[in-house]
């Protein structure tokens, strides 16, 4: 392949769209005012763009970040001005949703790559998985309307309850909610007693689960 060959091949599109995907770990959004991204997920940009920290939101539903010292919560920046940011997050693919109006989605919050600052959120975190994780688990709730990019490690399926999960392997539901039980009696993959096992177990007959193949956590 010779240089020009390689710069057509992998020039991106240019697309007006607001969120497109230039390959399957890279989402070029076109801003026009602001947007909300995982921090550290920008790999470039091009245009008049700012990045600022993101401590509480300016609007949505009651959104927040827990404090740094805690070491629960979700970073985000925000990305304002007028021009395209690309994002990526350790070459996860990325998956992008349009919400509707009064849509919501609830995402582990590792695999929150962006989203509309049209759209309300609220970042919370399980307390019952607070002994297998770090923090609790942390999860992002986004109302629509607008969009949302989330990452997942390779493709994930979608599965309608009754289900139940591996936490770690859990990337977003939606129209059900979970609740999360020890299984005492379980060992771990190399034959030794691991004393516990969380799962999370999700009923009704709406909604859906969307997992990965691949324990993030």
């Amino acid at each position: 392949m010779n240089i020009d060959r390689f710069k057509t091949q992998h020039t991106p599109t240019g697309t007006e769209e607001p969120f497109e995907l230039e390959n399957s770990y890279t989402l070029d959004v076109a801003v026009d005012g602001s947007v909300l991204a995982k921090a550290g997920a920008m790999i470039a940009y091009t245009g008049e763009l700012s990045f600022t920290g993101q401590a509480t939101p300016e609007g949505g539903i009651t959104g927040f970040l827990k404090e740094a010292a805690t070491g629960e919560g979700t970073p985000i920046m925000n990305v304002e001005g007028n021009g395209h940011v690309y994002l990526a997050d350790q070459e996860k693919k990325v998956q992008v949703l349009s919400l509707d109006d009064g849509d919501a989605l609830t995402v582990n919050g590792e695999d929150v790559l962006a989203f509309e600052s049209q759209v309300a959120y609220e970042i919370n975190s399980i307390d019952s998985l607070a002994g297998a994780f770090a923090g609790g688990f942390t999860n992002v709730y986004l109302e629509g309307p607008g969009y949302v990019a989330l990452t997942t490690h390779g493709d994930p399926i979608v599965i309608e309850p009754p289900v139940t999960t591996d936490p770690s392997a859990t990337v977003a539901w939606n129209g059900t909610t979970p609740s999360v039980e020890v299984n005492k009696n379980l060992s771990d993959m190399i034959g030794q007693e691991s004393g516990e096992r969380f799962q999370m177990n999700f009923e009704g007959s709406d909604g859906f689960v969307a997992v990965q193949p691949y324990e993030e956590l």
